[in-house]
């Protein structure tokens, strides 16, 4: 049980950290369009073709698929060690609503990755469905795809609701990795509390506001 949890730690700790990388990423969106679409595509193409940036890319969907492997392994067996609900349960007393549905969470999660992939990555990296084109300095115009999606009114408003059962999952699964890793300094878990809380709303907020200024814009 403790590998298992341990994965879903390290793993999540990782995905926190892209999480950093990509909302950066999307500020530039925010820029005038003739500023963003040439840094927005020759950032896009430097991590498609960087051999160091590909190897972080593997990384990354491996620890997408561990993180969520792991994560309905534990669920399942946390539900077959208790098949039948106790007739008086004190749980709601002892940990919080998010706590208590950290599966549901992730399966929200989970889905907004998977449409997200849909209209990006397969796309852009497979080429499936409508072409991509190019731009004046010869990148893949992925700004445009980019623009074009927060164009659409129920992407946006997807994308955007979508991010509220993110926070909720980020702001308890970053404080719980580092329990998970071994650290119980009490003071220390105070301030990674408040921490885990900053780095929720910060990235909540930020990647459910840029597609409403998109479409505004």
């Amino acid at each position: 049980m403790f590998f298992r949890k341990g994965i879903i730690a390290l793993t999540g700790l990782f995905l926190c950290l892209f999480l950093i990388v990509h909302l950066s990423a999307n500020c530039i969106l925010l820029l005038p369009e003739e500023t963003a679409r040439g840094l927005y595509n020759s950032y896009s193409t430097t991590l498609r073709e960087s051999p160091l940036i590909k190897i972080v890319a593997y990384v990354l969907y491996l620890s997408i698929i561990f993180h969520v492997v792991y994560a309905f392994l534990i669920t399942l067996k946390n539900r077959r060690a208790k098949p039948h609900r106790y007739l008086v349960s004190n749980s709601k007393e002892n940990s919080s609503w998010t706590s208590q549905n950290m599966g549901l969470l992730g399966i929200m999660v989970l889905l907004f990755i998977v449409v997200h992939l849909a209209n990006f990555w397969v796309r852009i990296r497979l080429g499936l469905g409508e072409e991509v084109s190019i731009d004046s300095a010869g990148y893949t115009d992925v700004y445009e795809v980019t623009y074009s999606l927060f164009q659409n009114i129920y992407y946006v408003v997807f994308y955007t609701l979508l991010m509220i059962p993110l926070g909720l999952h980020l702001n308890h699964g970053l404080k719980s990795a580092f329990k998970t890793l071994g650290f119980y300094h009490k003071k220390g878990l105070r301030i990674i509390a408040k921490a885990s809380l900053v780095y929720a709303v910060i990235m909540s907020i930020g990647f459910g506001i840029i597609p409403a200024i998109v479409y505004f814009k």
